[in-house]
Parts: C-alpha cells; sequence; structure tokens
C-alpha cells in the first residue's frame, strides 16, 4: 500500500510503500490482552508512600528514659514529627497514621503486582496489529469522530531529516493534511462533567497525536508525544487507531 510522504512545509513530495507490518490482520483481542497484561498495579490503589511524604526532621523514640522520646510526656504514642525543638522541649505534631491530619487513609486499596504471561507472539503480534490500526481509517474514525469526513491517507508519513522541526511548523503541516480539525493532534485537558469532579476525577484528557522518530533523529514538541522505535509500547498505541506520524527513516526501521 502507498501513501504520500509530505516535506517540512506541508506539501506532498513522494509516494512510499508502507512495510507489511502495516497489511496484518488486526486482532483486537490479543491487543486486549497485551494490554490488560502489561497493567501492574491495582488502577485505584495510591501511591505507596501516601501519608508519609513530609520531612521529618528526627525519628521519635518510644523508648523509656531517653530525653529526646516522648515517654511520661503525657500524649500518646502515636508517630509524630517533631516541627522544632529546643532542649528536651519540642513541638510535635501526629504523622502517618489515619488519625493524623494529612495521614494514610484507613484499609485503601492494596497495590497488586500482577504477573500474567504472554507468549512472545502474542506480544509481536499485538504491537503488529496495533501499528496496522494506524493505517485503517476505520479505526481513526472510530477513536476520533472529528476526522470522520476527513479525506486523508493513513498513516502521516514526514520526510527525513526531522531534527530542526519546530511546534508551528508540525501544526501547520497538520493544517495543510487534516483541515480545520488538525487541533485532535493536540493533547487537551478538559474538566469532566459530572459529579466524578468530586471524587478526585476532575479532569479528562485526550492523548493527541503520536509522533514516531527514530532514535538517531533528535526531536522535542510541546504539547505532541515523541516515541523513537525502540521505545513505543503497546500503550502508546492502545486503543487501536492512534493518529500517528511517522518519519521516512522510522518506516525504515518498522521493517
Amino acid at each position: 500500500m502507498k501513501v504520500a510522504v509530505y516535506d517540512v512545509n506541508g506539501e506532498k513530495k513522494s509516494e512510499i510503500n508502507l512495510p507489511s507490518v502495516f497489511d496484518n490482520r488486526i486482532r483486537e483481542d490479543i491487543v486486549l490482552k497485551y494490554y490488560e497484561a502489561d497493567k501492574e498495579y491495582h488502577p485505584h490503589s495510591p501511591s505507596p508512600y501516601a501519608g508519609r511524604k513530609h520531612s521529618a526532621s528526627g525519628t521519635i523514640s518510644h523508648r523509656r528514659h531517653e530525653w529526646k522520646g516522648h515517654y511520661g510526656k503525657g500524649i500518646s504514642r502515636a508517630p509524630r514529627k517533631a516541627m522544632w525543638r529546643r532542649g528536651t522541649q519540642f513541638y510535635w505534631v501526629g504523622a502517618e497514621i489515619n488519625a493524623a491530619r494529612g495521614g494514610r487513609a484507613v484499609h485503601a486499596p492494596k497495590i497488586r503486582y500482577k504477573s500474567v504471561k504472554v507468549n512472545i507472539k502474542e506480544k509481536t503480534l499485538a504491537m503488529h496489529s496495533a501499528f496496522a490500526a494506524t493505517a485503517k481509517s476505520e479505526f481513526i474514525s472510530k477513536r476520533y469522530s472529528r476526522l470522520r469526513n476527513v479525506k486523508t491517507e493513513f498513516p502521516i508519513i514526514l520526510s527525513s531529516p526531522i531534527n530542526n522541526l519546530k511546534t508551528k511548523q508540525l501544526l501547520e503541516i497538520l493544517r495543510k493534511v487534516l483541515g480545520d480539525n488538525y487541533a485532535v493532534a493536540l493533547q487537551e485537558k478538559t474538566v469532566r462533567a459530572g459529579k466524578g469532579k468530586m471524587r478526585g476525577n476532575m479532569y479528562k484528557s485526550s492523548a493527541g497525536l503520536l509522533f514516531v522518530k527514530s532514535p538517531s533523529e533528535k526531536l522535542s514538541l510541546k504539547g505532541i508525544d515523541v516515541r523513537s522505535t525502540n521505545e513505543l509500547e503497546i500503550a502508546d498505541l492502545y486503543p487501536l487507531g492512534r493518529l500517528t506520524l511517522y518519519t521516512e527513516q522510522a518506516l525504515k526501521e518498522l521493517k
């Protein structure tokens, strides 16, 4: 399958044959299996250091007859951190326990480290399916509703080298290729509707464009995910049909 190659000015330069990896049959079930196996943590578990992120200026001893301890001071033996000290006098505040301000949660969801085995052939098939989905307009339009009526060949290929490419130049290229809907390539952060704002999920964000380059190409763009071919993971391409831009050099390495 041939697709157009664009130069840094957004003009169609030539055509190129896509590697055979883009012709693979898309196995959504294998991609989902690999994506779920790649998750390590419980999705709603807190940080292992939650309630412990404080600058304690000294440990509080629980031993008797120690002048730095708080035994015999008429206070509970709850964990404390010293705010200031002057000789044998201290100013303590409770820390880390659930009854203290800023402490940990009571019986919070535990972090679960999952160990799910996925065969090497399944991993390869999942990545090939994810690459192939970036070239299928039906998967892209399913993920981006604003691109359903855009008559553009996917994926978008940019001619190499791109070492001096700026974010402003890239947006101009996307404007010429995608038209007025080029804004889907940018990462957006919006306030979530409904009561989810009160449950720690105030914002929702979109992934935007994925820029795939060769490790030898140096590039830094603001507001756009940039990955080298040796850094790509299934999480970068899932859900299937992510809007992706490849450089010519990156396509050669995907073969």
